[in-house]
């Protein structure tokens, strides 16, 4: 029997979406979900499982899609894990369990992201979102500091367990780089709050506006209520490139311009009046997903040209497939292998940037190749607006308030990473607070492994 094509999902047309903040994908419909579905070769050894960060029984989900059974499907995803509609949609399965999937092998493998997306929404849309709460059964409470996708799963994961559970936010609503860095266009903030409603319901409270290191310290956290804190706050801190011209205005770092956009909800400009000045000629500094993003949210702005500047060439881009093609079809322009060295400006604001073409050399640390420099390929670009996206660290202002917790050169909290696990007894860590910028789905596993030893400690102290 010959294997059928990938049922690809819809898009919106290019030339529409690129002036709008709706989602891009349309999503599969109950008919499309379940050929795809049909794809599936159950396998056995089920490798996708193993490919999967936060342990999903994908074949078993994906059987029950075939029944038509999609709320049951749903259900058994979150045996596992409490956000699919959001992994759904920004989890990079091509790199993880559609990696490793048997029939992809030979063919394109089962669109596991997009039938999980399914079946969130199917959910969400068609049935009672009920959790199971079992908050209360144990004795012990717990904080966990950080409310993005490494501190919701943890949460989740010990609520689910018995534990009283606080989630700790400083902004004024959850999500972390789920709200604040990924676009509307990506992750509605419709389908983050109904993922967070979800782990409310399961018993965890929400404590928003609570900047954990000046209003209260981990040491205050240990000996007042709290058994066992996790920390997972995330890299909110930009990185810069040290460039003559970076401090005119005009330039931001990725990380204050998608915190504008989606905070001060630029994407409902002119209902609310963003302060993000956008002009005609964009360049963004960066070749990952945050670089996509930023670009991609200045054109839905209103820039007229938009540039991503990546040092390397297209086959180095970190970013993933599915972002650079979309920003393909919607016009931004790639100059690639090509580096910024100033950025120019008058009467402090940003006129241009001049750039330097570059040529790859042999491989370095990262596995990629090495850019160098073209001796006398100077060039300039005019501009009027750069956004730099070369990543960012963690943010100083908990571990400036626990001196005592170990960290690495680069501020980083050192933590073991298959328990999360720190120096300080009854405090763990993980996410990108410990790794540095990763995926959302990589925060989640260390999460929800710190959630497991987190129990394991607290019954071994009883």
């Amino acid at each position: 029997m010959p294997v059928k094509e990938r049922v690809e999902m819809s898009k919106q047309d290019p030339e529409i979406r690129s002036s709008n903040f709706k989602e891009v994908p349309r999503g599969y419909s109950e008919e499309e979900a379940v050929e795809e579905a049909e794809r599936c070769l159950d396998c056995k050894n089920a490798p996708c499982v193993d490919g999967c960060p936060v342990e999903v029984d994908i074949p078993a989900f994906i059987n029950l899609i075939k029944e038509k059974k999609f709320t049951a499907a749903a259900e058994k995803i979150k045996e596992k894990n409490s956000l699919p509609a959001i992994c759904g949609r920004v989890c990079p399965q091509e790199e993880q369990c559609e990696k490793v999937c048997t029939l992809g092998k030979r063919f394109e493998p089962v669109a596991i992201g997009n039938l999980e997306r399914f079946v969130a929404d199917y959910e969400r849309e068609n049935s009672s979102v009920e959790a199971v709460k079992k908050a209360g059964t144990q004795d012990e409470k717990i904080a966990v500091v950080g409310s993005g996708p490494a501190g919701l799963t943890c949460a989740a994961d010990l609520a689910m367990l018995g534990y009283n559970v606080d989630l700790l936010e400083m902004l004024h609503d959850a999500g972390g780089v789920l709200r604040y860095g990924i676009p509307e266009f990506r992750l509605p903030k419709s389908i983050l709050d109904s993922e967070v409603q979800y782990i409310e319901k399961l018993g965890v409270k929400l404590i928003k506006n609570m900047v954990v290191g000046k209003t209260l310290t981990i040491d205050e956290m240990l000996n007042g209520e709290y058994d066992a804190v996790f920390i997972g706050t995330g890299a909110g801190l930009p990185y810069f490139l040290n460039l003559p011209g970076e401090n005119l205005n005009g330039v931001y770092s990725a990380n204050e311009f998608l915190t504008r956009s989606n905070l001060m909800k630029a994407y409902l400009f002119p209902e609310y009046d963003t302060p993000i000045n956008i002009h005609d000629k964009v360049a963004v500094i960066g070749g990952g997903n945050v670089a996509m993003d930023s670009a991609r949210t200045a054109l839905r702005l209103g820039a007229e040209k938009v540039y991503v500047v990546y040092r390397r060439s297209m086959e180095e881009m970190p970013a993933r497939n599915e972002e650079i093609e979309n920003a393909r079809e919607e016009g931004l322009i790639f100059k690639l292998l090509t580096n910024p060295n100033k950025i120019h400006g008058e009467d402090g604001w940003v006129t241009g940037m001049e750039c330097i073409e570059m040529e790859l050399g042999e491989p370095d640390e990262s596995g990629r190749r090495r850019p160098i420099p073209i001796e006398g390929s100077e060039f300039d670009m005019e501009l009027d607006m750069v956004i730099i996206a070369i990543g960012q660290g963690p943010n100083p202002l908990l571990t400036e308030g626990t001196p005592e917790l170990a960290t690495n050169d680069w501020g980083n909290i050192k933590a073991d990473p298959d328990t999360g696990e720190t120096n300080m007894e009854g405090v763990y860590a993980g996410g990108d607070i410990v790794t540095g910028g990763a995926t959302v789905i990589a925060a989640m596993g260390a999460g929800k492994r710190s959630a497991r030893s987190i129990d394991s400690y607290l019954k071994k102290k009883r």
